[in-house]
């Protein structure tokens, strides 16, 4: 059993932060867990491209508000505290921030350690060690 603090990994190589977002990454591969436990803030205005080729993912808003577009279909989903949206099929989406947003995301399999979306909006998939 362990314990993390968010305040213990702010600032560190667990803080990944981009102009549209900051991931705090709780739990990581090296972790042992089989998945990644973020606390993810995104930026108020802003728009991100997103397409987890590699990965799956859910998030839960505690904070804010925002929506999701589907790239697929176009369907825009509003997303508030209390909203999860979950990514079962590697679905590619715009993710829009209305104001400050505050979600918890899990990824599957886990991140690495520092990754951030490709132009394509794409997460690396993580090599075997």
């Amino acid at each position: 059993m362990f314990t993390r603090k968010l305040d213990e990994i702010l600032n560190t190589g667990r803080d990944v932060k981009t102009k549209n977002w900051n991931s705090r990454r709780l739990l990581l591969k090296k972790d042992g867990m089989g998945y990644t436990v973020t606390d993810t803030i995104i930026h108020a205005g802003t728009e991100t491209k997103i397409h987890y080729k590699n990965h799956l993912e859910a998030c839960y808003c505690i904070e804010g508000e925002g929506e999701i577009e589907s790239l697929e279909n176009g369907e825009i989903y509003e997303i508030k505290p209390g909203t999860i949206y979950v990514l079962d099929k590697h679905d590619p989406h715009l993710l829009r921030a209305k104001n400050e947003m505050r979600l918890v995301c899990v990824f599957a399999p886990p991140l690495v350690a520092g990754e951030v979306h490709d132009k394509n909006g794409i997460y690396p998939l993580p090599e075997d060690d």
